[in-house]
């Protein structure tokens, strides 16, 4: 996450309930039937877990991001297409 971060050049954040698809199932639920008044209710039952700041200098984030697409670049067409 701290390299996310990093390279993205923002703050991320976790919250506290991980398991967010449960969660938004149990949140619609309720909705439905009226357990929850409004969408305001579940934001304001959202809570943060964790979060990670970008420490990484700018020069280094644009140069790691370079590799990472050069990288990227080299990993295609590698493949040919009669081998299945």
């Amino acid at each position: 996450m701290q390299f996310q971060a990093d390279l993205c050049g923002v703050d991320v954040v976790r919250p506290k309930v991980i398991e967010t698809t449960a969660l938004g199932a149990a949140y619609a639920a309720g909705m439905a039937v009226g357990y929850w008044e409004s969408t305001d209710d579940v934001v304001a039952n959202w809570q943060e877990g964790k979060r990670w700041k970008p420490t990484m200098e700018s020069a280094e984030r644009d140069r790691t991001y370079r590799l990472w697409k050069k990288a990227v670049t080299r990993t295609l067409d590698w493949v040919d297409d009669d081998v299945l």
